[in-house]
């Protein structure tokens, strides 16, 4: 809190928080479209590259869940500002990196610095505006988040189109330094307050999502479990999650304070934030390759293809103040998910033939889903969890979000190259002179060219088994969001009231 008495500039500390926020999400996701170029200059293939995403979320979401410690011992201004710098300088570093193994240490740079600015930046905002405005302030903070992996890939596309792929991490900086400034001019003072921190408990959680996302990585490169390392990183991150769980409710100072997941509203929403993650970002890191891949557009128009998932956003963000002055919010979270399953749905139906306008339309479809997701769910999951819970509460939030996005792109990541190898297995069985349907679909003196029929099964058969792949990671993904809808009967009825302002401050930003 503020000193007593001391004027609070609430626009201007809420303009500076949120160009810091939406630049720190950006970075989630305005690489993706830059990753075919990065491959030639980093020297990286199709299943390490993803690295570059991955290295990010994962050191992000370890070191997530120390903000509220370090914000209570250093002081919540000093780490917010050292965080916007550090984040800043590790991406130069970024654009300066010559070599896979440089850009991923310097990702994991970004990810340790970057971890703190969401979670602070939530609870600032809740902290210099008063309870009955905080609707409109989680609002504005799930706009930000939501918006900056949206025109991430847009962004991205025309950076690497116009300039080149390092200005992706370039652009941070003039953005960096305005929210600097804004931020040491006008953040006040809080109380700071010594208090033990659980490093062992904070060492477990680290050791378990690291181990996993190993494992995630590395598992089809190593043939999965008839590796050795395989069983040790499935082994540590067992380890690492039970010795956690066993610590925060035995400790007597414990890592997370177990009292606050009695507050089922926060659980509930914890569990959601887990699955946007999952599908949101997922998608986010299949279109780009397969829109350059399949269709070879260049990386701007893979931005603008992309780019209409915002307007979906924005047009549900308009709509949901209305709509929950008449329906139950939960109802309205179930709606957002039953369009973003629909989404799924037609992005299953993708083929090889087709223009972007499905792709464009699917995508506004999901951003309406995501819509009328995020806006009542942040709300409600924070409108009845104890103050005292707040900075861990928001620290937590955005760790299993994040958690949820790294596992969510090595899983379709995974799938996809297992699925490429099956499908173009079963395909290429019916590359044969002896087939008539082939024999029919070829001309004459094609028909038993065998230089003919290696061309089909190079880029025919390649290409279609790559698309069945992708359709089977949307199809995935669709049921993934079809099993979260019954956890939103288990939200608590929340008041028409909080969800209305905050849809409010949604449609007036």
């Amino acid at each position: 809190m503020s000193a007593p008495g001391k004027e609070i500039h609430r626009g201007l500390i809420t303009v500076s928080i949120m160009v810091a926020t939406v630049m720190q999400v950006l970075d989630t996701t305005i690489a993706n479209v830059a990753l075919p170029s990065m491959m030639g200059d980093l020297g990286a293939t199709q299943d390490t590259i993803t690295w570059v995403l991955t290295s990010y979320i994962v050191s992000a979401a370890i070191m997530t869940p120390v903000t509220g410690w370090m914000s209570d011992k250093y002081g919540r201004k000093e780490v917010f500002i050292t965080s916007i710098v550090g984040f800043v300088l590790a991406s130069m570093a970024c654009g300066l990196a010559t070599s896979l193994p440089e850009m991923v240490a310097f990702r994991l740079l970004q990810g340790v610095f970057g971890a703190a600015i969401v979670p602070l930046s939530q609870t600032i905002l809740l902290d210099i505006n008063p309870p009955e405005k905080f609707g409109q302030a989680m609002a504005l903070w799930g706009a930000g988040i939501m918006v900056g992996p949206i025109i991430g890939p847009t962004l991205g596309g025309y950076l690497t189109e116009h300039f080149s792929w390092r200005y992706v991490f370039y652009i941070n900086v003039p953005v960096g330094v305005v929210a600097t400034l804004g931020c040491a001019a006008f953040l006040p003072e809080a109380d700071r307050r010594q208090r033990s921190f659980d490093f062992f408990g904070f060492a477990m959680l680290s050791l378990g999502v690291g181990a996993l996302q190993l494992l995630l990585d590395r598992g089809a490169n190593n043939d999965w479990f008839s590796a050795t390392e395989t069983w040790i990183e499935l082994g540590l991150t067992l380890t690492g999650f039970w010795v956690f769980a066993v610590q925060i409710l035995t400790a007597e100072h414990p890592f997370v304070d177990p009292a606050m997941f009695k507050d089922r509203n926060f659980v509930m929403g914890t569990t959601f934030g887990f699955v946007i993650g999952l599908v949101l970002f997922s998608s986010l890191a299949l279109l780009p390759p397969m829109l350059s891949g399949i269709y070879g557009y260049p990386e701007v128009t893979v931005g603008l293809v992309m780019g209409p998932r915002g307007v979906g956003t924005m047009i549900s963000m308009l709509a949901v103040g209305r709509l929950v002055q008449k329906f139950d919010a939960r109802y309205l979270v179930i709606v957002g998910l039953l369009l973003t399953a629909t989404a799924f749905h037609d992005m299953s139906g993708f083929s090889p033939q087709m223009d972007s306008l499905p792709v464009i339309t699917s995508g506004i479809i999901q951003g309406l889903g995501m819509g009328l997701v995020f806006v009542p769910l942040s709300t409600v999951a924070f409108a009845t969890l104890d103050a005292r819970f707040r900075a861990e509460g928001t620290s937590f939030f955005t760790l299993i979000r994040n958690i949820g996005s790294s596992i969510g792109i090595s899983i379709v990541t995974v799938v996809l190259t297992r699925n490429v190898q099956v499908n173009h297995a079963e395909l290429s069985q019916n590359i044969s002179a002896y087939n008539p349907v082939l024999k029919a679909a070829l001309p004459a003196a094609a028909a038993g060219d065998p230089q003919m029929l290696k061309i089909v099964n190079s880029y025919v058969v390649n290409i279609q088994s790559l698309m069945v792949s992708y359709v089977d990671d949307f199809h995935l993904m669709m049921i993934v969001t079809l099993c979260a809808i019954p956890l939103a009967l288990m939200l608590k009825k929340p008041k028409a009231r909080v969800v209305g302002a905050a849809a409010s401050a949604a449609a007036m930003e």
